[in-house]
């Protein structure tokens, strides 16, 4: 699949993100993209695919290093805290076939 901008391209991988991928909380399900986290994902993994350089450890390290505020801002955790291991799969494989279509 080819897009004619960068901008194209990460729109289209946040918004599968988005639609696929939740935090997991006490048992809730908030889909990335109802939290507003999709974008801001899809902005730090996007020059991983675009480089060839998606590994699993790569995409942890992203989901190590992005935080989400919690308590209204008064504590920061990272996201890969939220991301069942079910969920981190997913991302992983959502990740490779995007890749693939680029």
């Amino acid at each position: 699949m080819a897009y004619s901008t960068t901008s194209e391209a990460i729109e289209a991988l946040a918004a599968e993100i988005g639609e696929n991928i939740y935090l997991d909380i006490a048992k809730w399900h908030l889909y990335l993209g109802d939290a507003k986290l999709h974008t801001p994902l899809a902005e730090r993994l996007y020059p991983l695919l675009q480089n060839r350089s998606l590994s699993e450890n790569a995409v942890n390290d992203a989901l190590q290093t992005m935080t989400v505020a919690i308590g209204g801002g008064r504590r920061q955790l990272p996201l890969a805290e939220f991301l069942p291991s079910s969920g981190q799969r997913d991302l992983m494989r959502l990740l490779e076939d995007y890749q693939n279509k680029l």
